[in-house]
């Protein structure tokens, strides 16, 4: 049954045991993530924390803080309303498997239908929770308006005579040396100005005063190929950010699907129900009409980047500063009732390995549609994300590893993967000890080594030039004859079955 609220998936993880209510005040300058990293290193990701006295300068939000919600395998899978992830791999795989496609245009056509398939098409609604309260900004102004949609005049309670600013939410400083306060779980809505076609992207956001903010949309995200259009026009960019809602979002805002196809489609596949979308106050972009909190607002290509930064980032270190969009805010909108959700990035393990590794496992029947060699992929957590991707193969035929190395390079987020390792099908590559064993055991470094240069992550702070680097390939596989190998190859020691049976009755 899908989430209705943020609320709602909080409470059914403090009913399944996977919540810590912290009631002591805590600050969201650096506290919150001390408190919050220090779970995220538990074993299995620990538990789920929701600060309900967070602290913007001393002074108490209303607002309560959920962090680390999605840090294990048992809570992504909550999130999807599943079981499991494996289990929803399993049924999105054999959508895609009812009609094998012939090519990847078709592919991408094929898994369109498979996830409309649940009736996930996203629908209109002329409102919903995410406007019980409204603040609006007058452009150019310091003035703002504020008030309930549907106040209840005998309850003044219900109305809020304050305006809701980005200095008043329970925005996270993450790290020491971090250029400010950062929404670090922004689900960012953007629409191409040629097609129509909507992103759904997350890409940090850095708060510079009450009503402005530093975009970081990468390169080569979705998001910026959006913007580079507006600034060609010169014309203001509408963009929305939301927070909360159903816990699906933040997934499919990660999630590598290919440009075009809405990702609001997979979070209505997942959720095995459509997304009710609401038209934003003061632009045409649609929101979930079921979020905690909506941002909207706009970016003007006619005014200068502004250094957005330093900020402790995924890869372990602190990105620096760099030029980026200022996104001006133009209304805050929220339910009365709304959690703040949060997560924080740093040195791994943490949250995000959880969401990657579901990604990796959902997407895992695409890339085998492609490479039918496949066995499985894994992104180990020292990889922070896509650094480094083990990748076993069933093994036919010379350099087929190689083909491997170069068909996942050329595919999406891919491309930003500076080490490869392909190993056989009898590889457990989630165990990276397992993994590196036969890296050391198979190879000779220089036959079985293959570098390459290509487009680089833009956080990636060992390459010379940003967004451009260099690949390492490793073919840690059973060498084959026709790959220059002119000795046998041993087998790998291994103890006969019977015996291992008899010893397990034994003891």
């Amino acid at each position: 049954m899908a989430f209705s609220s943020y609320r709602e998936f909080v409470d059914a993880l403090d009913r399944a045991g996977e919540l810590k209510r912290i009631s002591q005040p805590v600050a969201t300058e650096l506290e919150i993530t001390e408190l919050a990293d220090r779970e995220m290193k538990q074993p299995g990701g620990g538990k789920a924390l929701l600060i309900e006295k967070p602290t913007v300068n001393g002074v108490v939000s209303p607002f309560p803080v959920a962090i680390n919600t999605m840090g294990s395998h048992k809570r992504m899978a909550m999130s999807m309303t599943a079981d499991s992830v494996d289990a929803v791999a399993a049924e999105l795989g054999s959508l895609m498997k009812a009609k094998p496609p012939t090519s990847l245009r078709e592919a991408v056509k094929l898994l369109g239908t498979a996830l409309e398939m649940r009736h996930a098409r996203p629908k209109k609604v002329s409102s919903g929770p995410c406007k019980e309260v409204i603040t609006k900004f007058e452009v150019g102004s310091s003035k703002s308006e504020v008030w309930p949609a549907a106040p209840d005049w005998k309850n003044p309670s219900t109305f809020n005579p304050q305006p809701t600013t980005l200095l008043n939410l329970p925005i996270l400083k993450c790290w020491p040396l971090d250029g400010g306060r950062f929404i670090t779980l922004p689900c960012v809505v953007t629409q191409d100005p040629d097609t129509g076609d909507r992103n759904l992207g997350m890409y940090r956001v850095q708060v510079y005063d009450e009503r402005s903010t530093g975009l970081h949309w990468q390169l080569q995200k979705v998001a910026a190929r959006h913007g580079r259009r507006y600034y060609e026009t010169g014309t203001r960019m509408p963009v929305a950010i939301f927070l909360g809602g159903d816990p699906v979002f933040p997934f499919a805002a990660t999630a590598p699907l290919p440009d075009g196809l809405d990702e609001f489609l997979l979070a209505g596949y997942l959720r095995r129900k459509s997304i009710e979308m609401v038209k934003c106050e003061t632009n045409d972009l649609e929101v979930p009409a079921n979020s905690d909190f909506v941002i909207e607002g706009y970016v003007d290509p006619t005014e200068p980047l502004r250094d957005e930064g330093p900020f402790g980032d995924h890869t372990g270190y602190y990105t620096l500063p760099e030029p980026y969009p200022v996104f001006h805010i133009t209304a805050i909108t929220h339910r009365k009732d709304a959690i703040y959700p949060a997560t924080i990035v740093g040195i791994p393990p943490m949250e995000d390995f959880y969401i990657g590794a579901a990604s990796v496992k959902i997407f895992l029947p695409i890339f085998q549609m492609n490479f039918p060699e496949i066995i499985d992929i894994a992104l180990p957590a020292e990889g922070v994300f896509h650094n480094a991707v083990f990748v076993s193969i069933k093994k036919t035929y010379p350099m087929q590893a190689y083909k491997i190395m170069h068909g996942l390079w050329g595919m999406g987020q891919m491309m930003f993967t500076k080490y490869i390792v392909v190993v056989d099908a009898d590889v457990d590559v989630h165990n990276t000890s397992d993994v590196l064993f036969r890296l050391c055991a198979n190879t000779d470094p220089q036959r079985d080594s293959l570098f390459t240069k290509g487009p680089a992550d833009v956080l990636d702070h060992a390459t010379s030039e940003i967004a451009i680097g260099s690949k390492l390939g490793i073919d840690a596989t059973k060498k084959l004859a026709g790959e220059g190998f002119k000795r046998d190859w041993p087998p790998i020691i291994r103890m006969d079955e019977a015996v291992k049976s008899k010893i397990g009755r034994m003891f």
